[in-house]
């Protein structure tokens, strides 16, 4: 049921622009966005509230309305150093990168002692993969605000697409002084490189699925100092980490922390392993049980004369900026047309039921939605001719699993895909297939339909 706010009769614009802000502010987006809508059909020119507006769009993840509303209220209002923030915010998400550079650099020039338009400017000069002027930047901002995180952790990425990983890696540690992640509560202390020979190590991952399949590969490392390794380990991994050299044992419950001595996070493994770029480790062996072997072969049986080629669209739609590394499953649908091909959907989530329902499954056939876990997926991976995936745990899956993949990749790319250009040390089987501009996946499909009509047709001779 519709709030009566919304419907109210106000006394004055003055009293239905409070009330705008008041249900705003309160949680209630739908009363807030027809107030204001109501009140900027009588004042036009109020820069603020098209501010407002925006954010509120940006909320709920509608970026290209946000940007628009911000634009205007920067129109309006283009001295504001609240709306030039405002504006470049919006910009940012909806993948207007140059603009919301230019309005960082304007904000700078209003503001040059605020340490946090660095940070921001960085952040547009590392999305436009222009990381050396960010580290420059951060710099500055570093000596006005030398204890301020995110100018950190901006550096800490700039360095790390450089490929400088002992440095970046060493910057990462302020993530843990950021508003976004906080380090587990243990009884023990972290380890931070000190000699653990004789102890027991817990390791723990902090991000998503695919970060910990990457940094997998240096447990086996960890052998070498002398110590016996634990590793906490979600379901969904755990029987494909079953076989994992270096790890002793796997912890799923406070009970079974007794006798650990030192934790680490997962990614810190690289700065205090002496990593570069020279010394990456091969990628985690993964393994396979042979009921999910069975079950893949089953899958696969009738397709055995024709290109096998696992797809996927989306990652993790919490994940904030999954909106610009995913894109829709029809796109794929141009795939499918190609002669002698077979695509098979990889995605197991949330946008399952779109996928069914449009009619796509009838024929991208859905071979994933039912797998038990990783164990499962890597099981087909390995029987596919080849993957072609947004920036997923798939991807680091296929890729530690030898199996040629093909990682499409937004133009603000993961630092993991840097300093170049078409591969990555990282995953020695991965090809990289960049947007040529932001938001231009078409641009991506037209040469993945050139690309797979070719290789058709030489799996056919």
């Amino acid at each position: 049921m519709a709030d009566p706010v919304a419907t109210q009769t106000f006394r004055s614009a003055k009293e239905l622009r409070i009330a705008a802000i008041d249900r705003h502010q309160n949680g209630d987006p739908d009363t807030a966005r027809i107030l204001y809508r109501r009140y900027l059909t009588i004042v036009p020119k109020d820069a603020a509230i098209w501010s407002n507006l925006g954010a509120l769009f940006r909320s709920e993840q509608n970026y290209d309305m946000a940007a628009t509303c911000q634009r205007r209220a920067l129109h309006l209002d283009p001295g504001n150093i609240t709306l030039l923030n405002n504006a470049a915010n919006a910009l940012y998400d909806s993948g207007d990168v140059e603009e919301a550079l230019a309005i960082r650099q304007q904000a700078i020039a209003k503001d040059p002692g605020n340490a946090d338009h660095y940070a921001n400017l960085a952040k547009c000069l590392r999305g436009l993969g222009r990381h050396k002027q960010a580290v420059a930047e951060l710099e500055k901002g570093i000596r006005i605000a030398p204890e301020e995180p995110e100018l950190h952790i901006q550096m800490s990425f700039a360095l790390l697409a450089l490929g400088d990983y002992q440095k970046g890696f060493t910057e990462f540690e302020w993530r843990w002084k950021g508003d976004e992640i906080s380090p587990p509560d243990f009884d023990f202390p972290q380890w931070q490189g000190e000699d653990i020979e004789g102890k027991t190590i817990l390791v723990s991952p902090e991000q998503g699925f695919g970060d910990t399949v990457l940094m997998a590969r240096f447990l086996a490392q960890l052998l070498d100092l002398g110590c016996s390794v634990k590793l906490l380990c979600k379901t969904p991994l755990r029987r494909l980490f079953a076989e994992m050299p270096g790890v002793d044992g796997f912890i799923d419950t406070r009970d079974q922390l007794a006798g650990c001595d030192v934790w680490a996070p997962m990614m810190d493994l690289p700065r205090y392993l002496g990593t570069t770029l020279d010394t990456l480790p091969a990628p985690a062996h993964l393994a396979i049980p042979a009921d999910s072997i069975t079950r893949a072969k089953a899958i696969l049986k009738p397709f055995d004369d024709v290109l096998k080629i696992g797809v996927l669209w989306s990652g993790s739609v919490t994940y904030r900026a999954n909106h610009k590394r995913s894109f829709s499953h029809r796109k794929f649908l141009r795939l499918a047309t190609i002669p002698g091909v077979q695509l098979f959907s990889l995605y197991k989530g949330t946008l399952t039921d779109a996928f069914h329902e449009d009619g796509t499954s009838c024929i991208i056939f859905d071979a994933a939605s039912n797998d038990r876990d990783f164990a499962d997926s890597a099981a087909l991976i390995q029987k596919l001719d080849l993957v072609i995936t947004m920036d997923s745990a798939i991807a680091h899956v296929s890729g530690s699993l030898n199996i040629p993949v093909w990682n499409l990749l937004h133009s603000e790319a993961y630092w993991l895909y840097e300093p170049f250009r078409d591969h990555t040390p990282w995953y020695p089987s991965m090809r990289l297939i960049r947007q040529p501009g932001s938001g231009d996946w078409d641009a991506v499909f037209d040469q993945l339909v050139a690309e797979i009509t070719e290789r058709a047709q030489e799996h056919r001779k």
